[in-house]
């Protein structure tokens, strides 16, 4: 294989699935100026024209989710009977950021009493310039999205490098944009290596960075932005915490918690990774949750009865299974028997889920961002013991609470260091609330008309309408 093009491992049976062109770095350079070009007539176009065109987007992205569902399985091993659901999520999703885009970027005026007629003063939210977003695999549209949209409907271009293992999605973006009849050079995709992605970073056309990934690759952006004088935004980690009082409705607790744990093979920056269950209930909830948990099945993703798929990658799947081996050779207790899983392998992406007890915060399983089919559960003795432990991480992307008491859920979420705080829901967006992480989850924000403000900036004006 040359070093100009990319094969698309599919996890699916390890083969390669597709192949794309690398961009060179001199290909690379071409493409941002063709966005900074193309950036400066696209921010004159109206405002209610931009918003027509991404309405437009998503219409034609939709049009084709059965070929697009399929390819996203193939890409990165989701179950076939889920994927659809990712790309309807992505229209409805930018629906909500194209109906609150006009709200969201119209001047601010400033009146002030007995000053009308002599000046005319207001704040404006201008495109910030060319936007460079770095994504992920395991939401490979959604997360896109996400920056995509606001920063082209705000009048910025675009240049979207896709993860490695989803490429051929950024193409797909790409492909729909054109059809939508978006502007040449306003959005395009490029496929590069590590060392162009830093170098573009670093590029003075460069005007703000979007990134969904590791803490590693987060630190590495923040380092190559360091010259300059941009913003970044920042989607890393996290290692989600879940706390279930005694006055839960157990049987939907149980039921939602084992989905937030183990939907898309655990691979969710704001899946469920570990769980304080209140004493008063813990046992029973061990054992329903242990229960729930067997009923997946895991599976080749394409298979109408497979609710588990593989993991990304072979190396994914070991790092979990080498999580459990030491927490389990430090102590825990692992409740499910991987022979109940025929299609679990060594040596493959394919894994069972797993439960573990008898945890704690000693064990790399607890602390350790796992992004796979495992959750440690915990015993608690009171609200004090469970916001110490929700609160002892490096993390905070999202946590949630499982109780029938919204004051009780209200003052504990104020004492809880996170982004985003659920009563009775987790690993879920909510496109008109603002996406945000806090300590090595990240910042910035993305979503809710709050996400508009990450990708323009703010410029007074201030006329004297009366000079005597």
């Amino acid at each position: 294989m040359s070093p100009s093009t990319l094969s698309v491992i599919t996890p699916v049976d390890s083969t390669a699935f597709a192949t794309v062109q690398i961009s060179s770095s001199e290909q690379v350079q071409a493409a941002v100026e063709r966005a900074a070009k193309a950036q400066k007539a696209w921010k004159r176009v109206p405002l209610k024209q931009r918003v027509e065109m991404g309405r437009r987007f998503l219409e034609v992205f939709g049009t084709r989710k059965d070929e697009l569902a399929k390819e996203l399985t193939m890409q990165m091993g989701r179950p076939l009977r889920y994927t659809p659901g990712e790309i309807k999520g992505t229209q409805d999703r930018g629906k909500y950021m194209v109906d609150v885009a006009e709200e969201a970027l119209k001047d601010v005026e400033i009146v002030e009493a007995g000053q009308e007629g002599k000046f005319k003063r207001f704040i404006r939210k201008e495109a910030v310039g060319v936007v460079l977003i770095v994504a992920p695999w395991n939401y490979p549209y959604l997360s896109s999205l996400n920056g995509v949209l606001p920063s082209i409907i705000a009048g910025n271009s675009v240049i979207l490098k896709h993860s490695s293992h989803t490429p051929l999605c950024g193409e797909r973006f790409g492909q729909a944009w054109t059809e939508a009849g978006l502007p040449d050079g306003v959005f395009q995709c490029i496929h590069m290596s590590h060392a162009d992605t830093e170098a573009l970073v670093r590029n003075p056309l460069i005007n703000y960075v979007n990134f969904t990934g590791s803490v590693e690759g987060g630190h590495q952006i923040q380092k190559a932005a360091s010259d300059k004088f941009i913003a970044t935004g920042l989607e890393l980690g996290g290692k989600d915490p879940a706390y279930v009082r005694p006055d839960c409705d157990l049987k939907y607790t149980v039921e939602t918690l084992v989905d937030g744990s183990f939907f898309n093979s655990g691979q969710c920056c704001c899946a469920i990774e570990r769980i304080y269950v209140h004493a008063d209930i813990y046992d029973a909830f061990v054992d329903a949750f242990v229960a729930e948990t067997k009923n997946y099945r895991l599976g080749n993703p394409l298979e109408p009865e497979t609710t588990l798929g593989p993991m990304v990658k072979t190396k994914a799947a070991d790092f979990v299974r080498g999580q459990i081996a030491e927490a389990v050779s430090q102590g825990a207790k692992a409740h499910i028997d991987a022979s109940l899983f025929p299609a679990d392998k060594p040596g493959t992406p394919y894994m069972a889920p797993q439960v573990l007890t008898s945890v704690t915060h000693s064990m790399r399983v607890m602390t350790e961002e796992s992004f796979g089919p495992v959750v440690g559960i915990m015993r608690v003795n009171s609200d004090e013991e469970a916001i110490h432990l929700m609160n002892d991480s490096d993390f905070g992307l999202s946590a949630s609470i499982w109780t029938k008491d919204a004051d009780a859920a209200l003052r504990i979420g104020d004492q809880i260091e996170t982004g985003t705080w659920f009563m009775n829901r987790c690993d879920y967006l909510d496109p008109a609330l603002a996406w945000v992480g806090v300590k090595d989850s990240g910042r910035g924000c993305t979503l809710s008309k709050f996400g508009y403000d990450q990708v323009t900036r703010l410029k007074s004006f201030h006329l004297k309408l009366v000079t005597v």
